[in-house]
């Protein structure tokens, strides 16, 4: 386990945060959902990042775009670098030119997305590797890119459970050297591999991934998890982590937690 150092993350308000179509399994727009509830969970998460002390920039949230929340899909930022992002879905498409512009006028050198690729949400920075999922919606192709842009190692895992349709809801990076992940949301070649890579991994069970347990946040010491996940909780504690239990469960109804809603900013 490494020593935490203050990390600066990318957040939106869910100012317009609504379920009023279905692109994921977990999003129902025939049940009811609680804006202001949402707001007031997201501030909580906030807070908790600030506590921890880290660094929170907003970007501010448009209009039309209930899912902008899920700051994690618009971009990845390696090294100065980032990698713009194109949406699979049209419901989501005019995030990517908002995440992409805020990343210009903060004077990053961006690149623009030649392939379908959901930011941090399929792209996860693993110590000098690059842990990349496909099966959903980030297609393998934009992998390829995902390497020629950062100049470090991508590693493909590929995704099988359509609940799991993001990397970032079925492994949470825990530190430059481990991970916690949910076996059976990766075919059998991938777990392999995350086998032989992450031999002492925090393994996830199904009930705790369900409620979107391994949309996690680490800063390498210390673990925001949503607080439903009571055994992951207790295992990453046995693993030497502290852990932060926080409750997102309204934008859960949008199959989102604290990951989705943090994007590491990384200089």
């Amino acid at each position: 386990m490494t020593t935490a150092a203050p990390r600066r993350y990318l957040m939106c308000r869910p100012t317009h945060f609504a379920v009023t179509y279905r692109i994921n399994p977990w999003m129902d727009p025939t049940a009811p959902y609680d804006n202001a509830l949402a707001v007031s969970q997201w501030e909580n998460l906030r807070q908790t990042f600030l506590d921890l002390g880290h660094t929170v920039e907003l970007i501010d949230p448009l209009p039309g775009l209930p899912d902008m929340v899920f700051a994690a899909n618009g971009a990845t930022v390696v090294d100065g670098k980032v990698l713009a992002v194109q949406f699979r879905d049209a419901e989501r498409a005019d995030e990517a030119p908002a995440y992409k512009a805020w990343f210009a006028n903060a004077g990053f050198e961006v690149f623009d997305s030649k392939h379908t690729n959901e930011g941090e949400g399929d792209i996860l920075l693993a110590g000098d590797v690059l842990l990349a999922g496909t099966g959903f919606r980030t297609a393998h192709a934009a992998h390829a890119q995902t390497q020629e842009v950062f100049g470090r190692p991508v590693i493909t895992l590929q995704l099988v459970d359509p609940a799991f349709y993001h990397l970032d809801t079925a492994l949470c990076v825990l530190d430059e050297r481990n991970v916690a992940y949910l076996p059976s949301a990766f075919s059998p070649g991938s777990q392999a591999v995350l086998r032989r890579l992450f031999p002492n991994a925090v393994i996830a069970t199904q009930a705790d991934a369900e409620v979107l347990g391994l949309n996690a946040v680490s800063d390498g010491r210390t673990v925001v998890l949503p607080v439903q996940a009571t055994a992951l909780t207790a295992a990453l504690q046995a693993a030497g982590y502290q852990t932060v239990g926080v409750d997102v469960s309204e934008l859960r109804k949008a199959g989102g937690g604290p990951k989705c809603c943090t994007l590491e900013v990384r200089s």
